[in-house]
């Protein structure tokens, strides 16, 4: 490892701070994050860690971002006002959708709004067919007034997204140049550069959606960058992107749909490379101060998905379940994402039950516990009157936790309605917040055809270890894994990350010979412009580094979704007809239990993946602990009605040892391992822990 390297996470609730030295010596710092100016956060923790280490901040020689500001925007619907241009005949496309409901059955379930209201779509005569063949020319005056019909609305950002652009982009091309020239400032969005695929709906929706975020990433990454430069930084700036690569700060301010789930993945990069040391298939289970994601690492690499959508209540990258939000098919890691964290707030739903979030208290005014305004219950309450929580350790000392005030908020606002005690309820939280949980964990499992009990739990996020015994003996797994710093261990997962960029192309025909023959040609052409594109990282006359994968998607006809199939990156050995269709077909069987033997196969699309790496190694950084604790200790915590409450050992990653039996509460610097009763917690290499339960406890709920 060379230089130092820093890694910054910015969640809803806490902004996490990893710094590698020279030596691979890893420290981290946690702070609260600052809601009305997220690089507030990030440019105070770089200072303070820097501080700690003993060097200025000039020295450092690389800084990776992930940042919640795409998620949020959407999530908050707080974008830019949008203008859209299409094909005439195409303005309510938007409106149209998929057709299909994600929720039939509830009748609270709204569709989520158009990101464009009518008024701002407006129509261009123009025409080219499925070939790419120019059936009408474009009408440059109607293509004139409607763009000056946008800008006299005032609008912020432009869409641009035509019928068939994907087989010719020429009149995409047109409109945008005649934009540049009358407003050359404008924000532009165009699909043909955007999602160059098929499906009109789909490539209409994160056109927009790409124009929607793109004003405000702009100025956030533009404004962090001066903020950076402001302490002495000028080291490059890195962003963490979906698919778990790093990139510019220009190419994420040209495509934010790219950047919208960088925090989730940087988490699942990291498990991904410190699962190359534990030799076993993972389910990472994230659960910070606003939500919980989950993904799932096999055979050491992390599980794929082609499309997801954002905004609605379950983030996840659904085959099953569509048009509950806004369709993203840029490449990303498959994580399921749900509102249930430590900050979730806690209420009384209309059948008199707990409901938890998706509202969250954040880092402002936070739980109740923290005493910085919050009045209203949280998970993270519930935890402290558990006493799973040190009221006094939390990051080393800094948050002092008030748990008068998580029992004042329980009692008043949840247990009378529940007519039982203060920690009945504390702990009926507790497996709700358990139970939402493993929803997240089997949208990436079950659903993907794994079962769950044949994997490792790779349990971190701040509140993650809390829960995690919980949510694996619910899932029936047996075996968790807490790696080291697992409560800012999204942001080392920065910096296991490659640089990394994905190049899509539509590939829309019937799987056969002449398509193997089609596929290659088009490949080269992929390949040329993936070459061009890292240049800025290779040099032109040097790409001995640059690593090359590419993958066709596959579908059997009719269906309405697709399976990546990878061309092992290397077209000298061509594969036949045959091998990838019988690829495709094992794969399909493993996913969804089946397959259609002699049915037609279609191709949809190709990807290429073009990767430099530069990640430091995990499996060989040196995990400094922050403030341990060295002397065993205990508090009560309470472990259902079965055990009640139980003055209940304390320890730290030092004083493990050799094995405990649970029931064992480990502080950390920046969470807390819940090991229940029965279940063995054995240290292992860098400062992480093994939990394995009894397999008479874990069973399917």
């Amino acid at each position: 490892m060379e230089g130092y390297h820093v890694g910054v996470d910015i969640g809803g609730t806490f902004t996490d701070v990893i710094l590698i030295d020279p030596l691979g010596d890893v420290r981290s710092h946690k702070l609260l994050s600052t809601p009305d100016d997220y690089s507030r956060s990030m440019v105070e923790g770089i200072s303070e860690i820097c501080m700690s280490a003993g060097i200025k901040p000039s020295m450092l020689d690389r800084v990776v971002h992930g940042t919640t500001v795409v998620t949020n925007t959407c999530i908050e619907m707080t974008g830019a006002k949008v203008g859209l241009i299409t094909t005439a005949g195409f303005r309510d496309i938007l409106e149209i959708g998929r057709g299909r409901l994600p929720a039939v059955l509830d009748l609270s379930w709204k569709k989520p709004l158009p990101l464009v209201p009518r008024n701002l779509r407006v129509e261009v005569q123009e025409r080219i067919d499925g070939r790419g063949n120019v059936i009408h020319s474009i009408d440059h005056h109607g293509a004139e007034n409607a763009i000056q019909r946008l800008l006299d609305e005032g609008v912020e950002a432009i869409a641009i997204c035509f019928l068939n652009s994907p087989a010719n982009s020429r009149h995409e091309i047109e409109v945008s140049e005649m934009l540049k020239r009358v407003a050359p400032d404008m924000p532009l969005s165009i699909s043909s550069n955007v999602m160059p695929m098929f499906s009109e709906y789909e490539r209409t929706s994160e056109t927009v959606l790409n124009a929607y975020v793109m004003p405000l990433v702009s100025r956030y990454l533009t404004s962090l960058q001066a903020e950076l430069k402001k302490i002495g930084i000028n080291a490059p700036l890195y962003i963490m992107q979906s698919n778990g690569g790093m990139t510019t700060p220009e190419n994420a301010m040209e495509r934010p749909i790219e950047i919208i789930e960088c925090g989730p993945a940087a988490g699942v990069v990291g498990a991904m490379r410190l699962s190359k040391s534990v030799t076993c298939d993972l389910i990472t289970f994230d659960m910070g101060g606003t939500t919980a994601k989950a993904s799932i690492v096999e055979s050491g690499h992390v599980s794929r998905a082609s499309e997801y959508e954002v905004g609605g209540g379950l983030n996840r990258a659904s085959r099953l379940l569509k048009g509950a939000g806004y369709v993203v098919r840029v490449p990303s890691i498959d994580i399921a994402e749900i509102g249930a964290g430590g900050g979730s707030l806690l209420s009384i739903d209309a059948g008199g039950g707990i409901a938890i979030g998706p509202e969250s208290a954040g880092a402002n005014p936070g739980p109740a516990c923290y005493g910085i305004g919050g009045v209203h219950p949280t998970v993270t309450d519930a935890d402290l009157i558990l006493g799973y929580i040190n009221p006094r350790h939390l990051c080393g000392g800094t948050y002092p936790l008030d748990i008068e005030a998580s029992r004042m908020a329980i009692s008043d606002k949840i247990a009378p309605t529940l007519d039982v005690s203060e920690i009945e309820t504390a702990y009926g939280v507790f497996q709700l917040a358990n139970a939402r949980m493993m929803r997240a964990i089997r949208a990436v499992s079950s659903e993907r055809g794994r079962d769950p009990r044949q994997f490792s739990l790779h349990a971190f996020g701040g509140a993650g270890p809390v829960h995690a015994a919980g949510v694996a003996d619910g899932l029936g797994m047996q075996r968790i894994i807490v790696p080291p710093a697992p409560g800012v261990f999204s942001a080392f997962g920065l910096l296991t990350g490659d640089i990394e960029r994905h190049f899509t192309r539509s590939f829309n025909r019937p799987w056969d010979a002449e398509a193997l023959d089609e596929m290659f040609l088009a490949i080269k052409v992929l390949d040329a412009e993936a070459r061009s594109g890292m240049s800025v990282w290779s040099g032109r006359d040097n790409d001995k580094d640059l690593i090359m994968e590419q993958f066709l998607e596959l579908q059997y006809a009719g269906q309405g979704s697709s399976l990546s199939v990878d061309l092992n990156g290397n077209l000298v050995d061509a594969r036949s007809v045959k091998d990838i269709a019988t690829s495709f077909e094992d794969m399909h069987e493993r996913t969804f239990g089946h397959r259609l033997p002699k049915h037609p196969i279609r191709a949809t699309a190709l990807r290429l993946t073009a990767r430099i790496a530069t990640r430091v190694n995990a499996t060989e950084a040196n995990f400094i602990m922050e403030n341990p604790e060295t002397l065993v200790n205990t508090r009560p915590a309470y472990w259902g009605p079965d055990y009640g409450l139980i003055d209940t050992p304390v320890h730290s990653i030092e004083t493990i040892g050799r094995g405990l039996l649970g029931p064992v509460l480990i502080d950390g610097y920046d969470t807390t391992i819940v090991v229940p009763p029965g279940a063995s917690v054995t240290r292992q290499g860098q400062g992480g822990v093994v939990i394995d339960l009894l397999s008479e406890g874990s069973h399917e709920r």
